[in-house]
C-alpha cells in the first residue's frame, strides 16, 4: 500500500520525530500549519494502512511509525525501476547519472560506492 502526498509528508515529520503526540506533530509543520483534524484524519487513515500506531496515555495518543523510512523508499525506488526501467538496475543508473547533473565529484562518489559494493558481495 502506498501513502498519499499529505500523508507522507506527515510520516516525513513522524519518521524524523520517531514518536510523537498531535502537538508534536502540528509544530513539526511549517505555517501555516495543518488543522488538528485534517492531521487527525490523515494519522486515522495512516493507521488503517498500517503505517502508524499509537499508544494511549489517558485520552491522548502518542503516535509512532510502524514503517520504517529506509523500508519505505526502498519498495518506491524498485517500483520505479519495475515500472519505468523494464526492472533493469543499469537503465535506471545510467538515465539517473545523465538526466540528474551530477557534478563529477557525485559520479566519482557513486563509482566508489558500486565499487564498495562489489568488493562486498
Amino acid at each position: 500500500m502506498q501513502l498519499s502526498k499529505t500523508e507522507e509528508q506527515l510520516m516525513q515529520h513522524l519518521w524524523k520525530l520517531e514518536k510523537a503526540f498531535m502537538k508534536d506533530l502540528l509544530e513539526a509543520y511549517p505555517d501555516p500549519k495543518p488543522a488538528t483534524t485534517t492531521v487527525a484524519t490523515l494519522l486515522k487513515r495512516m493507521i488503517d494502512k498500517e503505517f502508524v500506531t499509537y499508544k494511549l496515555y489517558g485520552k491522548s495518543r502518542e503516535y509512532k511509525p510502524l514503517v520504517k523510512k529506509k523500508d519505505y523508499f526502498s519498495k518506491h525506488v524498485n517500483t520505479l525501476i519495475k515500472t519505468f526501467f523494464d526492472d533493469s538496475a543499469s537503465q535506471f543508473a545510467s538515465f539517473f547519472t545523465k538526466e540528474t547533473n551530477l557534478t563529477k565529484e557525485e559520479l566519482e562518489d557513486l563509482k566508489t560506492l558500486i565499487d564498495n559494493e562489489i568488493k562486498n558481495k
